[in-house]
């Protein structure tokens, strides 16, 4: 089984690590040091090697950071985490801290002292993130010191696992839709650079049509590339990661280098117009360029784009990989509608692992499986562990968000099951996320709409009910690829990348309500070209669903649906019951018929 129940989420982290941190930080003569959850390579999910914040604290959130100071130390999470943070440190050592409301510069402003020194680890920053930090530090009066060698680290020593070094392998054209060579030029002839640096393993994972296996959950190689205009690119990688045959794969216009290469590759750029992105890139790299000489340019990172507007081999292969799964998830299903009591959280997760270990063609989950009981779904990124295992009762909800990797696609998909009778609250809430759902399904919008445009159509219904929920609507989602992909999403923060035909975006609207439960319906979509409208004066843009599995009609107070969203509603599960039915046993399909019976 793939799925971890790793007991990161432990009390004594703290009071463990805390004192060989500070001694670490005393031998530097720091008087703190930042921690932020990004590691070399700006990942959201990390190797075991460069999870530091979890070492450090004992929280396992896919953001966040911590600054540890000689006697007193704070965590910094966002809303996603306000519940699961307190479970999982000692709230005793960290003060606990909203991301969102000034984070780790607002902290320094009011509690660092005149004089004091904190360190930071310029390899883990990018170069806006320690701005607005030094800048804080200006105004404390204290001094931010870069450091050659992380305390962290020190402290961490012998216990440290090794750095990862999967075997990085081509990405058939079968399923990548276009060599390695035409991306390399196609990138290259759109700079307006002579090169350009990249170091974020999705982008060197697509330009160079690779997968590896260095990044949990996540068919990522860490290494670096320099791309030129021409086309032609060296690429870091460690030689244990290279399998026979790599190099030729890749082609003459690809060196294979060491990344102990890296820093002295850097420092010819001398004079030479560099771009790299801010947002990807840590301040390490930026002060390398700027001691050789190089003009840099702050730009986005070239490949985001082209990676996330999928070519028609891509939205081909999401469409086999969503049938697929959603044939394993409907299994799930039907297992978990005939269970008698007793479904616990854990034995969700490993069931539904193995209907996708059934399929043969799963290479991993996307993430680790979240199933909540209960108040555990109201915690929105909320993990299982054997600590935390909780039955479903009758009368609870079970949420559900999962996925899998597979080498046609990448999926993300939640199910919120009732157990039981749910009650006429539990019923009208979820009618309320159904109905975001529906509606960012079926819109239409003119090209250069971005997803922040989109976001109020989710969240209309629940609005007008004096209700929400504090994670965006939906985020990207990569080719074989990380499950979170930029630069497109769907939320209320302004700005961000257009909405391109053939990127793939989740709709996922919820409503969560603390100690009691929480509801989410996810599907990944794909934004296509929309059929003309009579009369209509402009191109326009809509979204092909490609998640298929059935909605629990238990919870849904169809009186609350217009005559539009009920018809949205049956043509949906009819086309559920059209690709996924052929699939199943027979017992399964008779229960999928029933549960995608019109409303």
């Amino acid at each position: 089984m793939r799925q971890s129940f790793d007991e990161t989420a432990d009390r004594s982290y703290g009071p463990l690590h805390l004192p060989l941190i500070r001694s670490a930080m005393a031998a530097q003569g720091l008087d703190g040091f930042i921690v932020p959850h990004e590691d070399e390579h700006q990942n959201e999910y990390l190797p075991a090697a460069n999870d530091r914040l979890a070492w450090a604290t004992g929280f396992t959130g896919s953001a966040g950071a911590a600054v540890v100071m000689a006697n007193e130390a704070c965590l910094f999470v966002d809303g996603r985490y306000a519940l699961q943070a307190p479970d999982q440190i000692d709230c005793g050592l960290f003060e606990i801290k909203d991301l969102m409301e000034g984070g780790v510069p607002a902290w320094l402003e009011a509690k660092a002292k005149p004089g004091q020194v904190l360190g930071y680890d310029p390899r883990l920053h990018s170069p806006d993130s320690l701005a607005r930090l030094e800048a804080a530090a200006v105004k404390a009066g204290c001094m931010l010191k870069p450091v050659a060698a992380n305390p962290l680290d020190d402290a961490w020593g012998g216990d440290r696992p090794a750095q990862p070094a999967a075997p990085v392998v081509p990405h058939p054209l079968q399923y990548a839709g276009e060599a390695s060579a035409d991306k390399r030029h196609r990138v290259g002839e759109a700079m307006n650079a002579d090169a350009a640096v990249l170091t974020a393993p999705a982008s060197i994972a697509w330009l160079f049509n690779i997968r590896g296996g260095d990044v949990i959950r996540s068919p990522l190689p860490l290494g670096q590339a320099i791309l030129r205009k021409d086309g032609t690119a060296d690429l870091f990688l460690d030689p244990a990661k290279v399998t026979p045959g790599l190099a030729d794969w890749l082609g003459e216009g690809v060196t294979l280098r060491h990344p102990s290469e890296l820093e002295s590759a850097l420092s010819t750029l001398t004079n030479l117009v560099v771009s790299i992105d801010p947002a990807q890139s840590s301040a390490w790299y930026f002060s390398q360029l700027d001691a050789a000489g190089a003009r840099v340019y702050r730009m986005p990172d070239p490949t985001a784009l082209p990676r996330a507007a999928k070519n028609a081999v891509e939205v081909e292969g999401a469409r086999a990989a969503h049938r697929r799964d959603g044939a394993a998830l409907t299994q799930f299903l039907h297992w978990v509608a005939i269970q008698n009591g007793g479904l616990d959280e854990l034995t969700a997760v490993a069931r539904l692992e193995a209907f996708r270990e059934a399929t043969g063609a799963l290479k991993d989950l996307s993430f680790d499986t979240i199933a909540g009981a209960g108040p555990n779904g109201a915690v929105v990124h909320y993990r299982p562990t054997i600590r935390t295992n909780r039955a479903a009762k009758d009368g609870d909800l079970l949420l559900v968000d999962s996925g899998g990797q597979y080498l046609d696609g990448t999926t993300d998909v939640t199910r919120t099951i009732a157990v039981g009778e749910p009650s006429a609250e539990m019923r009208e809430r979820f009618t309320l996320v159904l109905k975001g759902n529906l509606a960012l399904a079926r819109v239409r919008f003119p090209a250069g709409i971005t997803g922040s445009s989109l976001d109020a159509l989710a969240r209309s219904a629940l609005w007008a009910h004096g209700l929400d929920y504090d994670h965006g609507t939906g985020h990207g989602v990569g080719s074989y690829l990380g499950v979170h992909e930029g630069p497109q999403g769907i939320s209320k923060r302004a700005g961000g990348a257009a909405l391109l035909p053939g990127m793939i975006v989740s709709n996922e609207p919820g409503y969560y309500k603390t100690g009691a439960y929480g509801i989410r319906i996810e599907n990944l979509q794909v934004v296509t070209e929309a059929a003309p409208v009579s009369g209509g004066e402009r191109p326009m843009l809509g979204f092909e669903t490609l998640t298929l599995a059935p909605i629990d009609r238990k919870l849904i107070d169809v009186a609350l649906l217009t005559d539009e969203e009920r018809a949205q509603m049956n043509a949906y599960h009819a086309r559920v019951l059209r690709e996924i039915g052929p699939q199943l046993d027979a017992d399964a399909a008779a229960w999928l018929e029933e549960v995608c019976g019109p409303l």
